[in-house]
């Protein structure tokens, strides 16, 4: 067995694996939805009308901050809606 084997096998494991990754995010993105109005300070998925990245809502509840959530559920959840509040 030649020294370049092992890298060979890491490489090919790597692209394989980063290939199930793609395809795996495209089904789960497909099967979500964005839910507003529920996330505790500091949880939400992304940036709000007055924070600039994810991780940064100020508030239990901020109307206008998101978390990913399967879809149909988001509107079984007291204060849910897949629209953002002002």
């Amino acid at each position: 067995m030649s020294n370049k084997t092992p890298v060979l096998a890491a490489a090919i494991s790597s692209l394989l694996i980063a290939g199930t990754g793609a395809i795996g995010s495209q089904s789960v993105a497909a099967d979500m939805e964005k839910c507003y109005g529920v996330v505790k300070a500091g949880k939400n998925d992304c940036q709000t009308a007055t924070s600039s990245c994810a991780g940064t809502s100020s508030v239990d509840g901020q109307a206008d901050a998101w978390v990913f959530l399967p879809k149909g559920s988001c509107e079984k959840i007291v204060g849910g809606s897949l629209d953002a509040k002002a």
